[in-house]
């Protein structure tokens, strides 16, 4: 189904791109009003924590021990992220399935303060050290004695190219 334009000179295409510049600018407005009032909705309960974490004495402490925030903003590369996610899952998977919510709670805090303390430099510092380790030492040249090569004398013929400089 063709859909014909309404547009039959300039004039009404100037006045067609104003209408819908307007309309733009409209739905713009409306879209930017919606989305702060969904921040805001959003960031209500998120407030009302937040106050009621800091009336309790203490909290603040034990969340700094227990946070992986701390130690995830200084060293926090891919490879340290990805083990954060992949330790417990794979412990918990393979070694600890008949474990308790409780052991795997703890397995869980314990492996998140390991795995913190690994980034990409030591594992690439580690993997260096052992292929120097594994890698064949480099032969030393031996020396070659200048006192028992053969000396080569000049003899010089009527052009001035010494004779030793012909290839033969």
């Amino acid at each position: 189904m063709k859909k014909h334009s309404k547009i039959h000179n300039l004039a009404e295409l100037k006045a067609e791109i104003a209408r819908l510049k307007v309309l733009k600018n409209e739905q713009e407005a409306y879209l930017k009003s919606q989305m702060s009032l969904l921040n805001h909705k959003i960031e209500t309960p998120v407030r009302i924590f937040n106050s009621l974490k800091s009336t309790v004495p203490g909290l603040n402490m034990l969340t700094g021990l227990f946070s992986s925030q701390a130690s995830a903003s200084k060293d926090s590369d891919w490879l340290t992220k990805t083990l954060r996610i992949g330790v417990p899952f794979v412990m918990n998977k393979f070694f600890f399935k008949k474990a308790g919510v409780l052991k795997k709670a703890l397995l869980l805090l314990a492996s998140e303060k390991a795995v913190g303390q690994v980034n990409q430099d030591k594992v690439i510092s580690l993997i260096a050290k052992v292929t120097d380790f594994i890698k064949p030492k480099k032969k030393k040249k031996e020396k070659v004695d200048d006192t028992n090569l053969p000396v080569v004398e000049d003899q010089e013929n009527e052009y001035g190219i010494p004779s030793y400089s012909e290839t033969y």
